[in-house]
């Protein structure tokens, strides 16, 4: 774990829970593609970058998830090195209490403060005034989180951040965190249309081709809308299709699966919703999501 490897002339990763880019702009110079989960990854980034002879030139973050801005502090703290996203992103890597407010709806009780859903504050420049070095590219991958951006480096590999996770976690979560479903659908077609010598998901193995990893995606995506369109053949309230969906995937309900999961769920009805497939109605104070029979509506 945290082993440095090389994939390219200039282009390595650190192999860790989310997988961090390196470039080297230059002999001594190196830019990173997020930073890890918390302060500990930090140092061992710092430790790596010290291995080699590199000087940090900057960060950049792909979203503001707490496992990919976590060393942020730490790094920018010992090194003085600026750190860039995203607007959106850029809010929440300088105040991140707005990430577990925004998945529990609310003010987060403690037990949702903590450094998996929360990093340490750190500074945060848009995206569009770095200096990047030249040839690298920046280009958005909505879906999962609110500005999410991948990165290609000069050498013609791709930074994926999360637009997809590997089969495996998958199989064992089954329902990865979207924020905009719509957007990660158009997500994924853009990925298939792309060419590159290797592409590098922050939660899945380095492939040469990402279309397979694309397709698993998109599958499982699918099957979670059609289980909420079965579940709702009959009116259902959230908190009873939260119910549901974690007893038929046999997953383990704590606090952050919960708002994780939750909020997911949430813009999964969204989705169908705007798709004219789902409605929404109030009777005794309760919110029931109730699909819509397609064979019906068109009588």
């Amino acid at each position: 774990m945290y082993e440095l490897i090389q994939v390219a002339e200039n282009t390595f990763y650190i192999n860790c829970p989310s997988k961090i880019g390196v470039y080297r702009a230059s002999k001594e110079a190196v830019w990173l593609i997020d930073s890890g989960n918390d302060k500990d990854a930090g140092r061992k980034i710092q430790k790596i970058l010290e291995q080699q002879g590199w000087k940090l030139s900057g960060i950049i973050n792909t979203h503001s998830n707490a496992d990919h801005i976590g060393g942020n502090a730490l790094l920018q703290d010992r090194l003085n090195c600026p750190i860039y996203s995203t607007p959106m992103e850029n809010a929440v890597i300088e105040s991140p209490i707005l990430e577990p407010s925004f998945l529990y709806g609310g003010y987060p009780f403690q037990k949702l403060r903590n450094k998996f859903l929360m990093a340490t504050p750190s500074k945060a420049q848009d995206i569009s005034l770095a200096a990047l070095p030249h040839g690298m590219e920046i280009f958005p991958l909505g879906g999962h989180f609110w500005q999410m951006i991948g990165v290609r480096t000069p050498d013609n590999i791709y930074f994926l951040a999360d637009s997809v996770f590997s089969e495996a976690i998958l199989e064992k979560y089954h329902i990865s965190f979207n924020y905009d479903v719509t957007a990660f659908f158009k997500t994924l077609d853009f990925l298939e249309t792309l060419e590159g010598v290797l592409f590098i998901p922050a939660h899945a193995e380095p492939t040469e081709n990402i279309r397979p990893l694309v397709e698993i995606n998109r599958r499982k995506a699918n099957e979670i809308l059609q289980e909420l369109l079965n579940l709702c053949d009959v009116p259902r309230f959230f908190e009873e299709l939260l119910h549901s969906i974690f007893e038929k995937y046999a997953l383990t309900m704590d606090y952050a699966q919960y708002v994780l999961v939750g909020s997911t769920i949430r813009s999964y009805l969204s989705y169908l919703y705007d798709a004219g497939k789902m409605e929404a109605f109030v009777e005794n104070n309760y919110l029931f999501w109730k699909t819509i029979n397609q064979a019906s509506s068109a009588k």
